[in-house]
């Protein structure tokens, strides 16, 4: 209720009220009393005490008064008796997500809220979304809105009882209490919500004392933008930005903000300041648009919120003075309409007392009821104030059917003035009033109430006229030259009007309802008669045209009326005596309106002894029009009445001049057929478009079609003669188709080969256009049918493209779904593209060449695709006509156009141009359109002649063609077969083939000889004759291809074998074929030599083989051998820092951004930032590249945007080839050829044994200076010599003992390799660390090494993810990067300080060898072993160094270096996957293997160290789990070890995949491990008993087990994106119910799913603006900073789109992987249609983001896109 704090006097106030003699007075003086006080007088008080004073003093006595008791108690009672309202009536916010049902829906306008529709048996139909604009509410429970299932589970009343709200529900006395109080109170709010006195008061709320405290109020509009205002208010009310910008979001929201209190003085100069500044803020704006971008990035809340550079307006803002009392009262009035909201949904008996109390009418004066004048005053009210009386209209009128009525006529009653004001205001529609027409009209019987009652179609139309008579010319018609475009777009919004009150037509009429629809159908026709030839073009000659005239206007009306065209037939169809009435009233209104006169007498036209008499007119001469919009609706009209049978009843038909009605469309066609022969080019585009138009899918309804229509009833109806003289007249060819007329003009002959085409192409349509209901025997479903196969005819569409292709009714259905299954087939998408529908191979015969909704463009792909089939499977490519529907009996007579004497003129006047080799005056498309002519004629006369005896046939084409004509004694049948043979004509051979045979067919059904075994003869053997010498043909050139192939390969062979002849000592120099690129072995070799092979370091390591690799540089095309000593040739790559494959997801901690702390010399376990880099795999050389570069650099600064698609200040550049994005370069270095010293490793191998090889390390890295003079050990290690001799033994080492085991000289490399060692490097540091360039920082081989360590651990996260091979799957790029890094990370010892190196090697060390630790070296659990491994692997050189003398270690020294490092990391990280482990898998039944014993004694001893046994723990559980877990550190080695040695790899890890069983043993054997991997703790017993005890002993560790830190478990989770519903709906769902977290405000929002991690960010939002280094960034940015080191991919849900994110000012979109049931994408939600999830997408978005693609991703976009305006992707 109103207040938990209940004060005495709330009821006694109330009793006073009721008791008092004029209740009305006294409620009033107390609100005159208290509303001043609480509101705008008191300037200290904050929003929630001015809030709680209301309820206490105001609202609080008025739920008293209302109820007659306590409230909360009067609540309870009204509870128990009250029912739950059947009606949803949720109102929809801009944005919202709303359904439609496509199966139930009465029209595409009734909808459903999400809950609703989840809820609802809807969710399983076919099914739109949409995003709302605003203002409607939710039609659940509405039984007229749906066919079935009116109701949602939540508001299915269950039982009829439930239904009934009527005054009962209230008791007598509460009722009348609550009339009293609303019938105050409602006009209270009337009054002040359109109070027009700023400074006085009514008389009975006028306050005794006047204060001089006034307001200064901005008021809201749609003219200026954020920046004006903000502009403004700084300078006019002294405030700063951050609170002018809170006062421009409020005014945009609320309508209207007082920015300042204070005197009237004060306040008209704050008045005065505004207006003036704005002026000022206006030059301003204008002076600085072109820098505007640059303020945007400086002022991002202004950028989020509106451009500033749109919409600069000098409009003078509106700025009013109010006194604060007024101010208080419309406040309060404000207030009052939310509470007004509230106690309505508490009965169905207090919203009855409201609607009682708004529409009843006003006694006392003549002013209209409450409702009324608030609707009338709707345009003048302010933004907050709309929105209150709208919200207040749904939830309480449009609740209740009766009262809904009342407010529907309430409302057509006003609609003409309310139409008025929306069209003068300046705001959007969706806070108009005017927007709740569609609440009204669309429910079915209220539309028919008000068609009886009110002639709403008269009120609609009359409306529409008025406001467009100011555009009528002195014929009264359109004329739309420079019209206002705002204006005219919110006036065609009335004809939505009009659609919404004919979506229903009446199942029974009554004589009221034909009287009223007749009388506003009459009104309509007066509005077509306005457009009946408006805007008349004429022919442009000699000069092009000046000025392009205005057409959109006219066709936007046109567009407008399409469906009120057809559903105003649709209506007429209901009922015979409508249409009847409707088809003399629109023929009358034809005949009107002939606006289009004949300016000559009629003549006679004389053709093949026929007479036509007929007035000259001349369409390239005259005035003519494209806009019959009353012509068009008659011939809609004519032939619904044959549909229906109505025709019989016409009175008179005689009297129905067709010449006349076939006149003005004729025209029209002739214009097309004019603009499309280039007659009309100097009237400009402006004609072009309109024919375009009228041709177009958009229009072609009810312009072009109805012309062909009303074409055809004239054509059967007239004389056929009569009909085609007519024609060629209007074509102005009948003079040149009489011999009257010769021309030696060239332009003047193909304007006449053009016009002879399209009236030809005209000829076709009448007669062989037939799929319209009532011209044939057809259905909706067959027209729509064809419309697809001709469609699928030009190529396999989209579901989407053929629904764009195809007219809508007007539900916007276009019936595909019922015909797509019958004719074509479902191509499902891959993980790109979209399905496509393929046409079924059956219904190819279907197919018209010259159907008449084809483009030029779209007929020449069409004949090109089937040519192209027709060829492919063996047939000729004859296009034959399809056989057509009959003709209903009425049109029947149009076939008699194809047999008449003039048509026979016509065609054998067009075929004898080419036999008279008169080239000029003919076309190859001309004599194509004359054989399909002939070809339509032929198929029509086999028709008849199988349905029908010969003497019932009297359609005699091929009778009349092979009669001798006049011309040269020459029939048609005769000059087709003289054309059959020229090579002009070679393309329509076949056709003429097949004509000739129909010729015959023809024949032989007259004849009554046996039809099927002469055509069986006539038709197969010719064509089975000229594929038998095709085939033929083909073999032959077959067998002479082959015997040249064989020719050439001989004459290459001996050419071959004389080179090796005459260069024998050349070939005897190299190795054989078998075995070339392998390493040489000694011919005794046995199996286990060969085995040993295999191993990539200790004793048996296996030798590197010599590769020679020459390569080519993709810039200038030279080869090259890549060795160390020649110029550097250098891999594309790009180096980012990623967190894919971090464990500690959004927690990106301090020290991996700053490179402070331990990293990066120890990688922590969880991964938390890595440095990647990656390569396309693409070669140049380092100085082509660093030309290419210094070019782009050059040539990008001077690109438009260039910044948003590489960053120059960072080194960024395009890959020349692949266009990847790229910000550094890998030199590529040679492996180093090896054969290693079997005989040498075994002597060494003998003494230098583990616990030998720390004491060597150990003493050789006390005696460096490099190590020790900085750095003290950790004196708890056990530093000093007695220490590691008491470990491992007696003796002591010398300091130069490491080099006792073999050295040798260190690699050498050229200048150029040097070089760009360094570049690399030097930018793997400065991006790793986010820090300056500084190649010498001593931290840059160590991001060298974490690149590389980094980079394997990504690649084998791919191949575990995909379950590929560990080898044999990687791409040719990968292996090609892989190595190039690997090299250059161990080449960073060469580049950089030794002393450095030996430093980290010292440290790193420490880890595993705790008498070498530090004080800050970390334990066994806080270090990753393979970063860790890298590391110490290519460092261990260094410590060969001596002072003045460069040396490595010798090939059998690195291996056993290798393998002790190895052996010793393996182990420490055995330990750490046992410290780490909980989840121990279950025991498996048997005995225990010698594994399970080992790794038994292992977690024994472990345990004993660290105090923690699980008991009953087996040792089978123990290995299975520590194998596990050690598992990707193994597959990480090998990869690495492969790439650092080149040593060839197991056969097993080439094929199997890394799941595959065997996969841990062949691991195992190329890394020199045993098979039992916890063999290795009893191998080194001596060395590794101390040293597990010194790990465990670790605090780190201590506190660890116990639980105090958290610790990372092995193997480590391996990430991927999150897991996403099937149905997308449930992600709108989800984004319905998302709140942001740092707003209240009601307005859009774009919920943004973050995919990496599931987070819910409110993108694009001010209110969730952060900053970032100094910087405002959006919510998505800034989770991208934390989630993904920069990089992010994210879903906005109500936009269905992936947004991918690299950076602030970087970024791009991606299809969503959602798809609908036809595999297309659905962005913006734009179709509609049921959304699921495609997996295979979805999995390609998560390789893009696992292989970190997307910088990648969006540089190749962004090239693709030409970025005009640069979008702020740092506010997303």
């Amino acid at each position: 209720m109103a207040d938990t704090e209940k004060p005495s006097d709330g009821l006694q106030l109330s009793q006073e009220w009721l008791e008092a003699a004029d209740y009305r007075a006294e409620l009033l003086q107390h609100l005159k009393d208290q509303v001043p006080q609480i509101f705008c007088l008191k300037k200290d008080l904050s929003p929630q005490e001015e809030e709680e004073l209301m309820q206490r003093r105001l609202l609080h006595p008025l739920e008293c008064f209302l109820f007659g008791e306590d409230p909360q108690d009067g609540l309870e009672k009204l509870k128990q008796g009250s029912t739950s309202s059947q009606l949803c009536g949720r109102v929809f916010k801009e944005g919202e997500t709303v359904y439609s049902c496509r199966d139930c829906a009465i029209d595409p306008t009734c909808v459903l809220c999400m809950d609703c529709f989840q809820d609802s048996v809807h969710k399983s139909h076919r099914y739109k979304m949409h995003a709302s604009s605003g203002g409607g509410f939710c039609d659940c429970g509405d039984v007229e809105a749906w066919k079935i299932g009116p109701c949602c589970s939540k508001h299915d009343p269950g039982s009829a009882a439930a239904m009934v709200t009527d005054e009962s529900v209230l008791e007598p006395e509460l009722y009348e209490r609550a009339e009293k109080l609303f019938r105050v109170l409602l006009r209270y709010v009337t009054d002040f919500l359109v109070w027009e006195e700023n400074f006085e008061l009514s008389a009975e709320l006028q306050p005794r004392i006047k204060d001089n405290a006034y307001y200064c109020v901005l008021y809201n509009d749609e003219h200026h933008s954020y920046d004006q205002v903000i502009y403004t208010l700084q300078r006019s009310v002294n405030c700063d930005q951050i609170e002018a910008q809170t006062h421009t979001t409020l005014i945009d929201k609320e309508g209207r903000r007082a920015v300042k209190r204070g005197t009237l003085r004060s306040c008209q100069q704050a008045k005065d300041l505004i207006r003036v500044n704005f002026v000022f803020s206006f030059l301003i704006l204008v002076d600085i648009s072109d820098n505007l971008q640059s303020e945007k990035s400086c002022n991002p809340f202004c950028a989020a919120l509106q451009s500033s550079s749109e919409h600069i307006s000098l409009q003078p803002l509106r700025v009013e003075i109010l006194h604060a009392t007024v101010m208080a009262h419309q406040t309060f009035a404000l207030r009052l309409g939310n509470w007004f909201q509230k106690v309505i949904g508490y009965s169905v008996g207090f919203r009855l007392a409201f609607c009682q109390v708004a529409l009843e009418p006003n006694a006392d004066t003549d002013r209209p009821c409450l409702i009324s004048r608030l609707m009338l005053h709707d345009a003048q009210m302010y933004k907050g104030a709309r929105k209150i009386v709208h919200e207040l209209i749904f939830c309480s009128m449009l609740m209740d059917s009766e009262f809904k009525r009342l407010f529907a006529v309430e409302f057509t009653k006003y609609y003409k003035q309310l139409q008025k004001d929306f069209i003068s205001d300046d705001h959007e529609r969706s806070i108009s009033i005017t927007a709740l027409s569609v609440q009204i009209f669309t429910v079915p019987t209220l539309a028919r109430q008000l068609i009886e009652e009110c002639n709403v179609i008269k009120v609609i139309v009359d409306t529409v006229l008025e406001l467009l008579r100011e555009h009528l010319d002195d014929n009264n018609r359109f004329f739309f030259l420079g019209y206002n475009s705002d204006k005219f777009t919110r006036i065609q919004v009335i004809f939505h009007d009009l659609r919404y009150i004919l979506i229903s037509k009446p199942s029974v009429w009554t004589e009221e309802m034909r009287g009223q629809f007749l009388a506003g159908f009459r009104i309509f026709l007066g509005f077509l008669k306005c457009m009946q030839g408006m805007e008349e073009v004429k022919r442009q000659l000699g000069q092009h045209i000046a000025v392009e005239p205005e057409w959109e206007a006219g066709f936007t009306l046109q567009i407008q009326l399409r469906h009120i065209l057809a559903m105003f037939q649709d209506w007429c169809s209901s009922d015979e005596e409508i249409m009847l009435q409707a088809f003399k009233d629109c023929h009358a209104a034809l005949i009107e309106c002939n606006n289009q006169p004949f300016h000559k007498e009629p003549k006679d036209f004389y053709m093949c002894k026929h007479i036509l008499r007929a007035r000259p007119y001349k369409v390239s001469q005259e005035p003519v029009s494209i806009h019959l919009p009353i012509s068009r609706l008659l011939a809609g009209l004519y032939v619904v009445m044959w549909k229906t049978g109505a025709i019989e009843r016409l009175d008179n038909p005689e009297r129905y001049d067709f010449v006349e009605l076939a006149e003005l469309p004729l025209r029209c066609v002739v214009l097309a057929a004019q603009v499309t022969a280039e007659m009309w080019r100097r009237n400009g585009l402006s004609l072009v478009s309109q024919v375009y138009y009228y041709q177009d899918v958009k229009c072609r309804d009810e312009m072009y079609d109805k012309d062909i229509i009303m074409l055809q009833i004239s054509a059967s109806k007239m004389d056929p003669n009569h009909f085609l003289m007519l024609i060629l007249l209007r074509f102005e060819l009948f003079e040149y188709f009489n011999g009257c007329r010769v021309s030696k003009d060239q332009d003047e002959l193909t304007q006449w080969n053009r016009l002879t085409e399209e009236m030809l192409f005209l000829l076709i349509a009448i007669f062989g256009e037939r799929y319209v209901p009532g011209i044939s025997q057809v259905t909706r479903e067959e027209v729509t049918m064809r419309e697809v196969i001709h469609l699928l005819c030009i190529e396999p569409m989209a579901h989407s493209t053929l629904v764009k292709s195809l007219p809508e009714n007007e539900n916007h259905e276009t019936g595909l779904e019922g015909v797509i299954a019958k004719v074509a087939t479902f191509r499902k998408p891959g993980v790109s593209g979209h399905g496509l529908y393929e046409l079924k191979k059956e219904r190819l015969i279907d197919f018209n060449p010259f159907f008449y909704h084809y483009s030029r463009s779209q007929r020449s792909k069409a004949e090109e695709s089937q040519k192209k089939r027709r060829s492919q499977e063996g047939n000729d490519k004859a296009l034959r006509p399809p056989v057509p529907p009959a003709f209903s009996p009425s049109f029947s007579r149009i076939v008699n156009l194809l047999c008449c004497d003039v048509i026979i003129h016509i065609l054998r006047h067009i075929l004898q141009r080419p036999v008279d080799d008169r080239s000029t005056h003919w076309t190859e498309a001309m004599i194509q359109r004359a054989l399909h002519l002939i070809g339509q004629a032929l198929v029509e006369e086999k028709i008849q002649l199988e349905n029908s005896s010969v003497e019932e046939v009297t359609f005699d084409f091929s009778l009349k063609a092979r009669a001798v004509g006049s011309e040269n004694g020459k029939s048609l049948f005769l000059l087709l077969s003289k054309i059959k043979s020229l090579p002009s004509l070679e393309a329509q051979k076949d056709l003429i083939k097949w004509l000739l045979q129909m010729f015959e067919i023809v024949k032989c059904l007259r004849e009554k000889s046996s039809p099927s075994v002469s055509v069986c003869m006539d038709t197969t053997r010719p064509e089975e004759s000229i594929q038998d010498k095709e085939k033929a043909e083909r073999k032959r050139k077959a067998e002479a291809a082959k015997l040249h192939r064989q020719k050439i390969m001989a004459q290459m062979s001996a050419m071959q074998k004389n080179f090796i002849e005459s260069n024998k000592m050349l070939y005897d120099n190299m190795p054989d074929t078998g075995t070339q690129g392998e390493p040489v072995r000694p011919s005794e070799s046995s199996a286990m030599e060969q085995k040993e092979l295999c191993i990539a370091f200790g004793p048996l390591r296996g030798p590197s083989p010599a590769e020679r690799e020459v390569l080519t540089c993709i810039l200038c095309q030279e080869e090259q051998e890549v060795l160390p000593l020649a110029p550097a040739m250098v891999l594309t790559a790009c180096v980012q820092r990623s967190t894919v494959l971090t464990q500690c997801r959004g927690r990106i901690p301090a020290n991996a951004a700053d490179g402070t702390g331990t990293y990066p010399l120890f990688m922590p376990p969880d991964l938390a930032v890595g440095t990647h880099t990656g390569s396309c795999g693409h070669v140049m050389h380092a100085t082509c590249w660093q030309k290419y570069f210094e070019a782009v650099q050059n040539t990008t600064r001077n690109r438009l945007h260039a910044e948003l698609i590489v960053d120059l200040e960072n080194g960024e550049y395009l890959c020349p080839l692949c266009k990847s994005l790229c910000n550094t370069v890998v030199p590529l270095i040679p492996l180093e050829p090896l054969t290693f010293n079997y005989e040498n490793a075994e002597i060494i191998g003998q003494h230098l044994t583990l616990p030998r090889w720390i004491q060597v390390l150990a003493a050789r890295i006390k005696g460096l200076k490099s190590v020790m003079q900085d750095n003290e050990f950790n004196p708890d290690g056990g530093s000093s010599s007695s220490g590691t001799t008491g470990l491992f033994g007696d003796g002591q080492p010398d300091f130069r003992s490491i080099l006792a085991y073999g050295v040798q000289e260190p690699r050498k490399f050229s200048d150029g390799i040097a070089e760009m060692l360094v570049v690399c490097a030097t930018t793997v540091h400065r991006v790793g660390l986010k820090t300056a360039p500084n190649e010498l920082c001593p931290r840059v081989p160590l991001m060298a090494w974490n690149t590389c360590a980094f980079t394997i651990q990504a690649i084998e996260n791919i191949l575990q993810e995909e379950d590929k091979p560990l080898f044999g799957s990687l791409q040719n790029r990968q292996i090609a990067g892989l190595k190039a890094i690997v090299q250059f990370a161990a080449s960073q010892r060469l580049k950089s300080s030794q002393g450095v190196i030996q430093r980290h090697f010292a440290d790193m060390i420490g880890v595993l060898l705790p008498v070498l630790s530090r004080k800050n070296t970390p334990s066994i659990l806080d270090v990753d072993f393979f970063h860790l491994l890298v590391g110490l692997v290519l460092s261990m050189p260094s410590l060969y160094q001596e002072e003045g003398i460069d040396l490595q270690p010798s090939a059998v020294s690195s291996a056993f270096n290798n393998m002790y490092i190895f052996h010793l990391v393996t182990m420490a990280h055995i330990l750490q996957v046992l410290l780490t482990s909980s989840d121990f898998p279950a025991a498996g039944d048997g005995e225990e293997s010698e594994e399970a014993r080992s790794a038994a004694d292992l977690y024994t001893a472990v345990s004993q160290h660290t105090g923690r046994l699980v008991p009953d723990l087996s040792g089978g559980s123990v290995a299975q789990r520590i194998k596990a877990g050690i598992e990707p550190f193994l597959r990480c080695a090998a990869l690495f070890f492969n790439c650092l040695t080149g040593v060839h790899t197991p056969e097993e890890l080439l094929n199997a995949s890394v799941t595959s069983p065997g996969q841990v043993e062949a691991m195992c054997g190329y890394l020199a491990l045993p098979l039992n991997i916890f063999q290795l703790f009893q191998d080194y017993r001596d060395v590794v008993s101390p040293l597990l005890q010194r790990w465990c002993g670790s605090p780190s560790i201590t506190k660890a087990l116990q639980g105090k830190t958290q610790t990372v478990r092995y193997p480590r989770i391996r990430n991927r994106l999150i897991e996403l519903p099937e149905d997308y709906s449930s992600l709108l769902n989800k984004a319905s119910h998302f709140q942001c977290p740092k707003s209240t405000i009601d307005e859009r929002k774009h919920p943004t799913l973050c995919l990496v991690c599931g987070a819910m960010l409110c993108s694009q939002s001010s209110c969730c603006l952060s900053q970032l280094d100094g910087e405002d960034v959006g919510a998505c940015t800034a989770h991208a900073a934390m989630c993904g080191a920069g990089v992010g991919m994210f879903l906005r849900i109500r936009e269905c789109e992936i947004v991918l994110m690299a950076s602030r000012t970087r970024g791009s979109t991606y299809p969503a992987p959602y798809l609908d049931d036809y595999g297309e994408t659905d962005p913006h939600l734009g179709r509609g249609n049921p959304l699921h999830l495609c997996t295979e997408r979805y999995r390609k978005l998560n390789q893009l983001w696992q292989q970190h693609c997307i910088l990648e991703e969006i540089a190749r976009s962004l090239e693709v896109v030409n970025v005009m305006f640069a979008f702020e992707w740092q506010l997303v």
